[in-house]
């Protein structure tokens, strides 16, 4: 299982920089979270300065009027933090929820750009996993991290501020454990943000191995690795296990030891304050109010170690989501060229094209389609044919060549024109998981009811649609698994047709679907080519016999070029393709 790097640091300045672009169009609302958190990190520490207050100067003399007041000023003091406090958890948690979804939808959108490789070469788990948990680690940066870190560096400031201010005696006291405490808690926060890097990790892991392994469970039952695969998982989430046993270790080992530091720091307070009291040098209140200080100091002390972690995983989260928005391996979207008109006329001239460097799956492709034609590529599995037709949509861009589509380079075509002008049905037809008709417009509603019926009616699948219950609505389930594959072709012809595109690219249109069934899409095919320039991949050459020019690929190369009547005339390779189909001797 591929290990991912979990690098980033929490002054990683262009990290956060970054961060505070998503932050600027809340800019208000963060300047007035940032306001509450100098509210809560100033008002916080004045209630033990007024403790001691009422013990010294009130309680001591009997002026109960003026304990009272004081009295009244704690309740005030206590309402306005507790105001200020939710206001300040609400802010931040209301911003974060907005930035997330702000780089949520941002990182959606950027994959939608990205080119087919890049999808071929990154496991879809971790995609989920930028997505999705990534995102939702970096929304506690606002919530829990950043903000509260802040809010608890300036409390520590003004507590020792007043403790100084109150006895610098008894403030040296109460820090002589302020060291055990920075190197236990230095020591727990470095372990911790390895255990959660790990953690992390492991999360990514278990994500693409259950993605993978459910949508391809037909293979694994089918070759009955069930238990192999089970094993696989067992080791995988023991991993996940142990990385989070090691967290929860590293807890229960850092809060026992920061509360015993505590507890020996109130004790030393105890003892030389009540020293300081009994010399008439320290009073009750001040003895009171420091032990309430060191009660509010350690906590943020312990605090910190836990805010540092969570703005660290945010940093690491950031680093790999700004890593894949910074991939640039898109199509450049980069032509202007709109056709008022497509007539269809295509043209490939020297095409080589590799998908790993220079391991080239297409050498020297040159042919033409005229307006209306159809063009038949036939080859073994490997031979080349697909690739054809995902260079024509720009689904992958040319090493090497030009392709022309009307005279004008598919690179001049801006984008979105030339995919709605060319009609992609593939033999592995993917549905979601909605109904008929969303998984036809595919969420475009400028396409009509009316429109999604003649387009069925065009192809033969107005029948058995009506025969659904609901009909158009009808919830065809994951991947299609409530109709059969003939119709779930017939859906994605429909698909296709919908956008009346000029040229029409059939890969293996029929070759998983029985004799019936195959008829019924011929007919629709016959509908659908008419006027349409044509590009067809079939096994079955009998599919193809009346195509107007038959490419016959071998290993990346046109070998053999004609129709039917003339490729089989030759008496090479393509007849030797069409004799291995049909048993028949020449």
């Amino acid at each position: 299982m591929q290990k991912e790097n979990s690098k980033g640091n929490i002054i990683d300045i262009k990290i956060l920089k970054r961060l505070y672009k998503y932050i600027k169009p809340y800019s208000l609302k963060f300047y007035m979270l940032i306001f509450l958190t100098m509210a809560i990190g100033v008002l916080t520490p004045i209630r033990p300065l007024l403790v001691s207050y009422a013990i010294d100067d009130h309680v001591a003399i009997g002026d109960y009027k003026g304990l009272l007041n004081i009295t009244i000023i704690l309740i005030i003091l206590l309402t306005l933090t507790g105001i200020f406090q939710f206001l300040h958890t609400y802010l931040s948690g209301w911003i974060g929820q907005y930035i997330i979804k702000d780089i949520r939808v941002n990182l959606y959108e950027h994959l939608l750009k990205m080119q087919l490789k890049f999808f071929d070469r990154t496991p879809i788990g971790r995609l989920v996993t930028r997505n999705v948990s990534d995102i939702e680690t970096l929304a506690e940066v606002f919530s829990q991290g950043l903000a509260a870190l802040i809010a608890d560096v300036i409390q520590l400031v003004f507590i020792l501020i007043f403790m100084f201010y109150l006895d610098w005696k008894l403030t040296l006291v109460s820090l002589s454990t302020f060291p055990l405490l920075v190197i236990s808690t230095y020591i727990f926060k470095e372990k911790i943000k390895h255990a959660f890097n790990e953690v992390r990790t492991a999360v990514s892991n278990l994500n693409s191995f259950v993605q993978e392994h459910i949508t391809g469970m037909s293979i694994v039952q089918i070759f009955n690795s069930e238990k192999r695969e089970y094993e696989k998982f067992k080791s995988i989430n023991e991993e996940h296990r142990e990385a989070n046993i090691k967290s929860v270790l590293y807890y229960s080992i850092y809060y026992p030891v920061s509360e015993v530091i505590q507890a020996l720091g109130i004790g030393l307070i105890v003892w030389f304050g009540a020293k300081g009291v009994i010399q008439e040098y320290a009073t009750f209140g001040d003895l009171t109010a420091f032990i309430m200080y060191l009660n509010m100091f350690f906590r943020p002390i312990r605090q910190i170690a836990d805010r540092y972690n969570t703005l660290q995983m945010g940093i690491v989260s950031s680093s790999r989501i700004f890593d894949l928005l910074d991939d640039s391996d898109q199509i450049p979207n980069n032509g202007h060229y709109i056709p008022e008109q497509l007539e269809g006329k295509l043209e490939f001239k020297n095409v080589w094209f590799a998908y790993n460097d220079e391991d080239y799956v297409l050498k020297d492709i040159s042919f033409n389609a005229d307006k209306g034609k159809t063009i038949a590529l036939v080859g073994a599995t490997g031979a080349g044919k697909s690739s054809v037709i995902n260079l024509l949509s720009r689904f992958y861009d040319i090493n090497k060549g030009e392709i022309l589509i009307d005279g004008v380079p598919v690179k001049d075509y801006e984008l979105n024109a030339l995919r709605n002008n060319i009609g992609v049905v593939l033999q592995d037809v993917f549905l979601f998981s909605n109904t008929i008709e969303a998984n036809i417009n595919l969420g475009n509603y400028e396409i009509s009811r009316k429109k999604i019926y003649e387009a069925a009616e065009l192809v033969g699948a107005t029948s058995f649609i009506e025969r659904l219950p609901g009909k158009l609505e009808y919830n065809v389930m994951e991947r299609g698994a409530t109709l059969s594959v003939g119709q779930r072709q017939l859906i994605s012809f429909i698909r296709a047709m919908v956008y009346d595109p000029k040229i029409i690219v059939l890969d293996e249109a029929t070759s998983s679907v029985d004799s019936e069934t195959e008829e019924l899409i011929q007919n629709a095919i016959q509908k659908m080519m008419a006027g349409r320039t044509s590009i067809v991949i079939a096994h079955r050459l009998s599919t193809i016999q009346n195509a107007h020019n038959i490419l016959v690929l071998d290993h990346g190369k046109i070998v053999e070029e004609g129709n039917h009547n003339v490729l089989m005339a030759k008496n090479g390779y393509y007849t030797q393709l069409y004799n291995m189909q049909y048993k028949e001797v020449v």
